[in-house]
Formats: C-alpha cells, sequence, structure tokens
C-alpha cells in the first residue's frame, strides 16, 4: 500500500511538472491558430517552430483544444463515485467545537465523525488514505468558538484553510427544521473568477449528486469574498415554496490553498490571503 502511495504521488508530481510545458505549447498553439484565422503576419517568437506548431494543429481535435492541469486530476472521479468524508476536530476540542463537528457530519453525506484524541496529522491522513477517505475535514476553535475548516482533499490535495465567522449551531436557531440527510442540491452565488471557481470546486465535491426529488438546499453565497453558508428544507404549500432553516448557519472565508495534503509543510501553496489584498478596492477575489 505504501508503495503504491509513493507511485501514484511520484506520477502525481511529474504530471504537475508537466502543466507549465504543456501550457506553453498551447499558448503558442492559439497564438498562431489567431494570427491564420485573422489573416495577420506570424508573431516574430513563433516564426522558428511554425512548421512543427501547424502540424500539431492539425492534429488536435476539439478534446484537445483545451490543455489538462493538476486539477483534472484531483477531481477525476468527482460525480461518478460518492465521495467519503472524514469530519474531526484540534487537539482538545470543547464541548461545543465537539457539537459542531456533530453538525457537520450531518450536513455532509457519507461522512464520519473521528475523535481526535492524540492522533497526529500525518496518522490521520495516512489512515484516510488506507481507507479511501476522499476528504478529511478539520475544525478548529478560539475559546470554545468555531473559527476554523480546512478541507482537505485525498490522496494528494488541494488543501483549503477557511476562517469562520459567526458561527450560528442548530439548537441557537429559532424555529429549527428537522435535519434531514438525504443528498442536498447545491446553490453557489458569485462565484464568477478563476480563484472562485477554484474555491466553488473544493466546496461542491463534498457533496455527492442529488436526486431530483430531495427537498434539501444548501447554499453557498458569496459577497466581498465572505462566503455565507445556510442550509434549508423546503417544501409545497398551497402552489408556493415554504423553506424550513435546519441549520447551523456560519460565514467563511478563504485564507490559503495548498497544493498538497495538511500534513505536508513543504506543499506548494497556489493561493494565499495578503494582508494588502484586504482592502476595498482589492477585496473581491472570488468574483470577477
Amino acid at each position: 500500500m505504501l508503495r503504491r502511495q509513493a507511485r501514484l504521488r511520484r506520477e502525481y508530481l511529474y504530471r504537475k511538472s508537466a502543466e507549465e510545458r504543456e501550457r506553453s505549447i498551447y499558448e503558442r498553439k492559439k497564438k498562431l491558430k489567431a494570427a491564420l484565422e485573422e489573416g495577420k503576419p506570424i508573431p516574430t517568437e513563433l516564426r522558428k517552430d511554425e512548421a512543427e506548431l501547424r502540424k500539431a494543429i492539425e492534429f488536435d481535435d476539439e478534446k484537445h483544444e483545451q490543455t489538462r492541469s493538476h486539477q483534472d486530476d484531483e477531481y477525476a472521479w468527482a460525480g461518478v463515485q460518492d465521495p467519503k468524508i472524514m469530519v474531526t476536530t484540534s487537539h482538545d476540542p470543547s464541548s461545543r467545537l465537539k457539537q459542531f463537528a456533530k453538525e457537520l457530519r450531518l450536513i455532509l453525506p457519507n461522512s464520519q465523525r473521528l475523535n481526535r484524541g492524540s492522533f497526529e496529522l500525518s496518522q490521520l491522513v495516512q489512515a484516510c488514505r488506507a481507507n479511501e477517505v476522499t476528504d478529511l475535514i478539520l475544525v478548529h476553535e478560539h475559546r470554545g468558538i468555531p473559527d476554523g475548516l480546512v478541507v482537505c482533499h485525498l490522496p494528494f490535495g488541494p488543501t483549503a484553510y477557511f476562517t469562520l465567522f459567526n458561527t450560528v449551531m442548530r439548537h441557537d436557531i429559532p424555529n429549527i427544521g428537522t435535519m434531514s440527510e438525504v443528498y442536498p442540491h447545491l446553490i453557489f452565488h458569485n462565484f464568477s473568477s478563476k480563484l472562485g471557481e477554484r474555491v466553488k470546486s473544493i466546496l461542491k465535491y463534498l457533496f455527492p449528486v442529488p436526486k431530483e426529488e430531495s427537498k434539501r438546499v444548501i447554499t453557498f453565497a458569496n459577497q466581498d469574498d465572505f462566503i455565507s453558508f445556510r442550509h434549508h428544507t423546503y417544501k409545497k404549500v398551497e402552489g408556493q415554496i415554504e423553506l424550513t432553516e435546519v441549520g447551523p448557519r456560519f460565514e467563511m472565508k478563504v485564507h490559503e490553498i495548498k497544493l498538497g495534503t495538511v500534513d505536508q509543510n513543504e506543499a506548494d501553496t497556489e493561493w494565499r490571503l495578503r494582508p494588502y489584498m484586504n482592502t476595498a478596492k482589492k477585496r473581491k477575489m472570488l468574483s470577477a
């Protein structure tokens, strides 16, 4: 098992290292194709390789007009196989954090909750891989208030780090509805930038494909890079849709995405929130 994981990791790293070369070739072919279609002179930097690029363009079909990336490999089985999720906490969790982890387990279909105990991150990741877990979720707290969420996609990443705000538990919401465990429909609002699409994929693939008759809805609504999480069930009453909040509710903000698992300190950073980004002018990063 360990040798197989090592081999798969090497293959993943090789594909990732080849991305820049493939992307460069793709961009050069794109420039040449645009020049030929518009009847413009061939760009100077392409003249040396014009014949080779023309030949490559001739053999390209619709499937190969777009280059693949490591992101295609990360979620290659999404929608084909249901995700399998493990939810756990930081060390020595408070009763409130334990309750929040239980509620997350109910939110995410096909998930289990694990008592953290004395397990180290490397042990958790290794155990999850051995049991074919697709995502490991860790929740953190500050003085009994949940303030952090880590989503680690397995076996090789990515890992997204979120800060939580205004967390309200189910039992703190008045007139709360009963928790349904059917697969939910998902609503994503205002994730139109490249970073927004990346965050949307990380969150979307935590959930399996729902059945059409499902009456459960989970919403991720982005406003100024704060993602509001809401959880409802609905029913038709006299021709109208009646929503019932199920909870919990919270806001989340992504502050880092790493190209690796949560236990890999040496993993490359794909994106990180910088202090200078946190201004009114530059704040909207998840939406175009």
